[in-house]
């Protein structure tokens, strides 16, 4: 599993030209899964992100975790994040799981992170051509993987 981490001021996700998920202050997330990954991928990465110390305290160092800033998140599965750009012209997404197996692990990831107590967690539609707008807040990007 392979998670793109954003610190972000606000972000929205649409689909067909309606907004389908919002957040305020938190993390924009592209996630992108792979045929090995499993529930238990989901879990590690879920609470790797909002344990993740990436939020300024009152001295500007990242001393924060998303839950102690009480942010949300906007998940967005990103399955590009597996293409292999590496020979040729054209990117390879042979590790990128097949829908029915990635959508099932993208959609326990994001009940994980509910149960680990973020607040709000928003999503695209899993499957749909999206538009993502967000303001990235410092900025701050990371990756985040199980593997």
């Amino acid at each position: 599993m392979k998670v793109v981490l954003q610190r972000a001021k606000r972000a929205e996700v649409r689909v067909d030209n309606e907004v389908v998920g919002s957040i305020d202050k938190g993390l924009m997330l592209l996630v992108a899964v792979t045929h090995e990954d499993s529930v238990e991928d989901a879990i590690y990465v879920a609470d790797k992100i909002v344990n993740l110390r990436i939020f300024e305290d009152e001295n500007e160092k990242m001393n924060l975790s998303l839950l102690d800033v009480k942010g949300g998140i906007l998940s967005v599965s990103q399955f590009t994040l597996y293409g292999d750009c590496r020979k040729g012209r054209r990117p390879n997404f042979m590790a990128a799981a097949k829908p029915d197996h990635a959508e099932r692990i993208y959609n326990a990831f994001n009940e994980k992170l509910l149960e680990k107590g973020v607040g709000k967690v928003e999503t695209g539609k899993f499957g749909a051509m999206m538009e993502v707008d967000f303001i990235n807040d410092g900025p701050v990007t990371l990756i985040v993987e199980s593997k």
